[in-house]
């Protein structure tokens, strides 16, 4: 019997789509990563003490430069990957939301590793799936073009996960 419980790593993306002279366009991000040079939708990891939802407004400003602005919440996604030069394998339990931004906040650095920010058309996205972070990229994109919605209080975050952590006596602490 192990004392560690495996636990998959929580992230959050997101979705945003912008209609141009062209048609539907979405918000990508190329970033470094050790696979080389990758697309994903702007994502990354829920912090301790942020909610999905802050999460995903926070990794879309460090990796875009814009205000994200969720409309809805996308889905739950889950996905393992295995990274091929060192055989690291780990389960990505994503929630997705889509909305709006802004333009890019003047001066606003982006996030180490992304290199530049792109707006690309649907068919773009899916004849590019060698070149995407992961599954997930296109299939976000997917089920949005397929008018995958969920309310926003689908994913409800208590008070407690923002609010000072409380001290509790003994094992386990509460909740």
């Amino acid at each position: 019997m192990t004392d560690q419980r495996w636990k998959p790593s929580v992230t959050v993306a997101a979705i945003i789509e912008r209609r141009g002279p062209g048609g539907t366009e979405y918000l990508l991000v190329e970033e470094h990563t050790p696979e080389g040079l990758r697309l994903n939708n702007p994502a990354g990891h829920l912090e301790q003490g942020e909610t999905p939802q802050q999460a995903v407004c926070r990794e879309a400003l460090e990796e875009t430069g814009r205000p994200f602005e969720p409309t809805c919440l996308l889905g739950v996604y889950l996905s393992r990957f295995q990274r091929p030069a060192t055989g690291e394998d780990v389960t990505y339990l994503r929630l997705a939301y889509a909305g709006t931004c802004g333009e890019p906040e003047a001066g606003r650095t982006l996030d180490e590793g992304i290199v530049r920010t792109l707006w690309m058309r649907p068919e773009e996205i899916r004849a590019s799936r060698e070149r995407h972070r992961s599954p997930l990229v296109w299939r976000c994109i997917e089920d949005h073009l397929a008018g995958r919605r969920f309310p926003l209080d689908t994913v409800l975050g208590d008070d407690s996960v923002t609010w000072p952590q409380i001290k509790h006596s003994g094992p386990g602490g509460g909740a």
